[in-house]
């Protein structure tokens, strides 16, 4: 069975910070690597995406493997009707990956239950982003050195915020000393 990614509680703390020591060696290796050659990762960016599409486009070349996709769901059959469930058994026919960001929640999920290739969720409605919160607790661990015992200040939306949303849960799997959320009473 294909490892999914669809929400932070999907990976244990073992395999957050096996993710985060093969991202040490992936720099220490100037970011290049043969690790995904003969292998293609579909890019199933239903919404518009430029940092989070064009970071994953860039690391499967980097790791010497190729990209198909598309960057938003116009000009795709979308527009004429096809659904997500279509459209994910085309892409898994021709890839061994579905890195997937959707507007609707639930949609990555959706996509796993159906997909035999993995899929990782890029973002998906308000419900998370488990990429994202990957990054940002890298940095912390990487410009502090450690994660456990640290407070945190989450400021921003954290009603809609998918970000925030995955990056809550992964710190579930740490011991931060503190967490303070910080938002307008709306969000």
């Amino acid at each position: 069975m294909p490892k999914h990614v669809i929400s932070s509680l999907d990976l244990s703390k073992e395999e957050i910070e096996l993710i985060f020591d093969e991202a040490d060696r992936y720099e220490k290796l100037n970011r290049t690597s043969k690790e995904l050659e003969g292998k293609v990762v579909a890019l199933a960016f239903f919404e518009p995406s430029t940092r989070t599409r064009n970071s994953f486009d860039s690391a499967v070349q980097r790791m010497g493997g190729r990209t198909i996709g598309f960057s938003s769901s116009e000009g795709t059959s979308v527009e004429k009707g096809e659904t997500i469930a279509d459209t994910v058994r085309m892409l898994e026919s021709y890839s061994d990956l579905i890195v997937m960001r959707h507007k609707l929640d639930g949609a990555a999920k959706f996509a796993s239950e159906i997909s035999k290739v993995p899929i990782i969720n890029a973002g998906d409605g308000k419900h998370e982003h488990p990429t994202q919160a990957l990054i940002d607790l890298y940095t912390v661990r990487k410009v502090k050195g450690y994660i456990n015992g640290l407070n945190f200040c989450v400021l921003g939306d954290l009603k809609y915020g998918r970000a925030v949303n995955s990056l809550l849960r992964l710190l579930t799997k740490f011991k931060p000393g503190k967490v303070f959320l910080v938002s307008p009473q709306q969000l």
